[in-house]
Formats: C-alpha cells, structure tokens, sequence
C-alpha cells in the first residue's frame, strides 16, 4: 500500500499533468490568514541531527520532504487554534511519501493545520498541491557527496527551476553551516509571492550541503 501511494505521488511529481492537479483544487473558501509557507526539511541533515533515534523517516534515502504547509500573517502565524482529531490512517498513509513520519503529519495538523481554515483531507491534499508547485532543482536531486556552496547560490538555483520564484520569496535554514530547510513563501492560490518582513535567511556565509542518506533498507 505504501509502495503504490510512493509511485503514485512520485509520477505526479515528476510530471505537470492535468490529471494529477486535479486531486487537489484550489481551496473553496478565503482562509483566515495572509500566505502560505511551504517549508521543505533536508532530510540528510534532519537524520544526521536524529542519530537514528528509531525515526521513521530516516530509514529510507529521502532528499527534500515536506516540513510543513503553515498558515501566515504579514507578522506572525496562527498555531494550536483548536483541538483536533487524530488524522485518518488512510490520509496518513498518503502522506508518507511527501511527509515521512506519522507523528510530523499529526504534529504538522495539530499546529498548523487547524489553523488554515480547511478540514484534514483538504488540508493534506493543499500540501500536496503546493509541493507540486515546486521544482527542485537538479543539483539537490540526490547528491552523493557533500556540497560546498552559499546562500545566493541555493537561492539561484532555485529561482531558475522555478520562474516567477524571486529572492524575496525564499528563506533558507541552517544549523551551524549545513543547510536544514528551504522554506518557500505562496499566495492562496499557490503562486510565488514575497515573504513577511519577519521571513528572512537563518544562513550566514558559505552553506553545506550534506549528501543523501542512504537510508537503512
């Protein structure tokens, strides 16, 4: 079951077909909040952090995976806005190729989620819908050896992938100089757009970028 939700997330997010943006249409209803960020973890570096710590998501090669799709304000963001249900162990498994770990997908529900204004199914299928919105670019595909670079460099690269993306509309994360998250700023129709004044680059000078974890299996 999870093998075929990989392929089948996989194929639509390698190819921009009718059928595939169809799953998630935009949401019906103006939610109660400014923009999107979709905020994508390096796993590489989230697992060399984890030590193997039993996470799931480390036990497989991951490169990019969803973090989060968060709710923002101009300044600031809503969190934690109400008690919440469990997230259906259907959608958690739908989830798992873009978000590999069940206690993210509940934890990313919990804080952000029921923030948004929409249900648990079309919170999660808007994440899918934003994720596919998003090329990587072919230099953090899957690199086998660890990449020296910086901050304008990253951003380039991303920019170019992705037309209509701008510096402005993208913020990266460190932890001390390795690279650790990429965070993209959308509107609520998924198109790029500036990020808040308090949505700014944590990287400071030359960033590493650590190769991709061969996982456990």
């Amino acid at each position: 079951m999870r093998a075929l939700a990989s392929l089948l997330l996989g194929l639509c997010l390698a190819v921009s077909s009718s059928a595939c943006r169809a799953e998630a249409p935009p949401a019906k209803a103006a939610a109660p909040f400014d923009y999107w960020i979709l905020a994508l973890s390096w796993s590489p570096e989230y697992c060399a952090s984890a030590k193997g710590n039993g996470e799931q998501q480390c036990e497989r090669s991951y490169q990019f995976v969803v973090h989060g799709l968060w709710p923002q304000y101009e300044i600031g963001y809503p969190r934690d806005c109400q008690r919440v249900d469990r997230v259906p162990s259907s959608l958690v498994e739908r989830m798992l190729p873009l978000m590999p770990s069940e206690r993210l997908i509940e934890h990313e529900w919990r804080k952000h989620g029921a923030c948004s204004g929409l249900d648990v199914k079309e919170y999660f299928l808007q994440t899918e819908r934003a994720r596919r919105r998003l090329v990587i670019p072919d230099a953090y595909a899957s690199p086998q050896k660890p990449i020296s670079t910086n901050v304008a460099e990253i951003e380039r690269n991303f920019i170019k992938a992705n037309p209509g993306l701008t510096a402005e509309g993208i913020a990266l994360g460190c932890k001390s100089r390795w690279l650790s998250e990429v965070r993209i700023c959308l509107n609520q129709e998924f198109g790029f757009r500036d990020c808040g004044r308090d949505v700014s680059d944590r990287c400071r000078g030359s960033v590493s970028i650590r190769p991709s974890n061969p996982g456990r299996r």
